[in-house]
């Protein structure tokens, strides 16, 4: 099968780079918040051009003290999609607040500024918003809605690491950008690593309390954090990576484009916006006959993927916010037509063309 991903290829680039700086760790005996984290905080920082980035155990983390360091709490409210994964929503439940869904654009997935408005009121306290799959959300009429409201603006960028908007950087728009460098991220550790980025200072003394159990000088405790610190090894990792992402994120753009120039409009493609650059942490369209489509694909032997199958409205656990079918319409269309391919910086040209011939082939079968 040709796998929706090769971690295993992407990393065989920066091997031997890679296992010396970890041996380099393994070796001086920090292992958490040591030399390398505050490296990665710096250039990450530095490549954001924001003031601060924080390193966190992982993207959930992130924005869940997104909202404690912005003082979110039980009966506060947050809107935001329900159309990303579960993480984004589960982080407001956690700190007990209630997510407030908004339905999406149908060309780029990400939710709809015009929507927003309809939602606020005396108990909306922020934004989340997800730039979903890589691509920036509309930022400007955002923004524009929150300071009409006096709302924070969290940017849930955990797919978007290098997204541009308008030549700001997704994460340093918004009061805090929360950023995850799972394995399969365009930015990947060897494990789970996240970072939290702001230019508040007070935002960023809140979440190094927090993220060290609320502890800012050795067992002195002033809130009640959690244990989100930033792996030493992960961060090693994470530096070598970074200094060829842009080479990566060259790569991703290659293969997107060739898809869109390759395969059959049929599919509902859709070309990025282009005031807004996309970073392709998935290469998703929407096609009628799903299913059909992905067994006709298994049996050419390519992988497809679902991002993602059930919008958060009317996923279980949020059953609660009394949701249901037919509240967000355009995020459940999607949710039932969307496919992604293999998309990754080692993809070979050759397999990609045979992937694009085998999809064109769905229509003509």
């Amino acid at each position: 099968m040709i796998p929706m991903l090769d971690t295993k290829s992407d990393l065989k680039l920066y091997e031997e780079e890679i296992v010396k700086e970890v041996l380099e760790v393994i070796r001086g005996g920090e292992y958490i918040f040591g030399p390398k984290s505050k490296q990665l905080e710096k250039e990450i920082s530095e490549y954001l051009g924001v003031k601060y980035a924080l390193g966190l155990a992982n993207g959930t983390d992130a924005l869940i003290l997104a909202l404690k360091a912005l003082g979110i709490k039980e009966g506060d409210e947050v809107i935001t999609t329900p159309f990303t994964f579960f993480a984004t929503a589960e982080s407001i439940a956690h700190v007990g607040a209630k997510p407030v869904f908004v339905d999406i654009e149908e060309e780029t997935f990400n939710m709809d500024p015009e929507e927003i408005s309809k939602k606020v009121t005396n108990k909306t306290k922020a934004i989340i918003v997800v730039h979903l799959f890589g691509l920036s959300a509309k930022m400007d009429e955002i923004m524009k809605i929150a300071k009409e409201n006096d709302l924070y603006v969290i940017e849930d960028a955990c797919q978007a690491l290098g997204t541009v908007y308008k030549g700001k950087k997704a994460g340093s728009i918004g009061d805090i950008g929360c950023f995850s460098f799972y394995p399969t991220k365009n930015l990947g550790a060897c494990g789970d690593a996240g970072m939290l980025t702001t230019n508040s200072e007070e935002i960023k003394d809140k979440v190094i309390q927090l993220r060290n159990h609320g502890s800012e000088e050795r067992y002195v405790h002033s809130s009640i954090g959690v244990n989100s610190r930033l792996d030493e090894i992960q961060a090693a990792i994470l530096l070598v990576k970074l200094k060829h992402f842009e080479d990566m994120l060259d790569k991703r753009n290659f293969i997107a484009k060739t898809y869109y120039k390759g395969l059959n409009n049929n599919f509902h493609l859709t070309e990025h916006v282009q005031s807004r650059e996309h970073t392709y942490h998935q290469y998703s369209f929407r096609v009628e006959k799903r299913e059909e489509f992905m067994d006709y694909l298994k049996g050419k032997g390519i992988s497809t993927m679902i991002y993602y199958p059930i919008p958060l409205h009317l996923q279980t656990a949020f059953n609660y916010l009394n949701h249901q079918k037919g509240d967000f319409p355009i995020a459940e269309k999607i949710s039932d037509e969307i496919i992604s391919l293999p998309i990754y910086p080692t993809l070979p040209f050759e397999l990609q063309q045979s992937i694009i011939q085998s999809v064109n082939g769905f229509l003509t079968k």
